[in-house]
């Protein structure tokens, strides 16, 4: 069992930046895939990024590429989010996720999710 807690959300103008952290309890979190995800209100849920479990492999959403980078520090138990660039068009609900195995962009396939952090980007 992996509870996930996300903290770092807030409001932020147009080009700032933030960073989100996850923190996991269990044992076995540095076994698992770590995602971000996002949702906006009226939209699905949608991809950000995810990290391996050594955190060798990561990958990103292409709106993402380049302005956001994803890490983790398996000793402490987290998952973080650097976000730089910010726009309006990022404002959503991120959420932080985890599973075991194939590494994967579908958010129906992560086990564990947090509560959710919002960010808020102003124009």
């Amino acid at each position: 069992q992996v509870q996930l807690v996300e903290s770092g959300g807030g409001l932020v103008q147009a080009g700032g930046s933030l960073r989100l952290s996850c923190a996991a309890s269990g044992r076995t979190f540095s076994s698992h895939v770590g995602g971000w995800f996002r949702q906006s209100p009226g939209k699905e849920r949608e991809f950000v990024a995810y990290i391996s479990s050594s955190g060798t492999i990561t990958h990103y959403a292409d709106s993402m590429k380049g302005r956001f980078a994803i890490a983790r520090d398996n000793a402490k138990n987290s998952v973080y989010l650097e976000m730089n660039t910010l726009k309006p068009e990022d404002t959503a609900v991120y959420y932080c996720a985890a599973k075991w195995g194939v590494l994967t962009t579908r958010a129906s396939e992560y086990v564990y999710w947090g509560q959710g952090t919002q960010v808020t980007v102003s124009s």
